[in-house]
């Protein structure tokens, strides 16, 4: 295959980026789009250029690193995948492909299509803990979970982090990245002793780091790559809800 790329350079974070436009060819369509970067890198640097800086980790849809816009989508055009996992048969030949950083004010650009997601870290600092004893693992049956709230819980838990919904989101809302680490540990019994505290500071945290709020378009779990339901932004607005009347006559855990 042979492609045309239009990439953002950015030297860093108080530099002016743009598009700049690389031509790569050879490249298989059984390999990843990671992979296809790496090639593009290798290019540039035996020419004596600089390489486009890019996050990346696991390549194993797990770690939530490899933020790319693709084409405007967050992750590219595969529904319930990570740009890891994007696969270069999904691209034409002789296609050109834009590839951009996340477009999201509290994720500012380092470099390149590199971002500073540490406002995701503040928000799970701020709740995302459980106070119970979590060392040696208990019996099994001596905490009894409903299924149905079991299955809730690890659907939460699914969420890797990656931003994806930030910036497919026209405001910038982090409601679903934040509601699905509040549902996972309020959903438990583990959870429940910090339940109104935990959605309160996680929410407040959230609104302090410049996210937007949700207004109900759905962008955010149409390019999740975990695939994590609006259903849990409804549990956390009900928490939330349940927590502020019991902060207002001070009766909070």
């Amino acid at each position: 295959m042979k492609l045309k790329l239009r990439i953002w350079r950015q030297e860093s974070s108080g530099c002016k980026g743009r598009m700049v436009e690389y031509e790569v060819d050879n490249i298989s369509e059984n390999s990843s789009f990671l992979e296809m970067m790496d090639l593009l890198n290798e290019d540039l640097v035996s020419e004596g250029k600089e390489a486009v800086a890019f996050d990346h980790d696991c390549r194993e849809g797990i770690c939530g690193s490899c933020s790319l816009t693709i084409n405007g989508i967050p992750h590219g055009p595969q529904k319930a995948t990570t740009a890891c996992q994007l696969h270069m048969r999904h691209f034409d030949d002789g296609q050109t492909i834009s590839i951009e950083p996340w477009n999201a004010r509290p994720f500012p650009v380092i470099k390149d299509l590199v971002v500073n997601r540490s406002a995701f870290d503040k928000i799970i600092q701020s709740g995302g803990y459980i106070s119970v004893r979590a060392g040696s693992a208990q019996d099994a049956n001596a905490i009894p979970i409903p299924k149905q709230d079991a299955d809730f819980a690890m659907d939460a838990a699914a969420c890797i982090g990656c931003g994806a919904c930030v910036a497919a989101c026209k405001n910038a809302s982090a409601m679903l990245f934040t509601s699905a680490k509040v549902s996972q540990l309020n959903t438990l019994p583990q959870g429940k002793p910090e339940k109104d505290r935990r959605v309160l500071n996680m929410v407040k945290t959230m609104d302090q780091a410049g996210f937007g709020n949700c207004t109900n378009y759905g962008e955010c779990e149409a390019v999740c790559p975990k695939e994590i339901s609006l259903d849990m932004i409804a549990k956390m607005n009900r928490d939330y809800a349940v927590a502020s009347v019991k902060n207002f006559f001070g009766t909070v855990a």
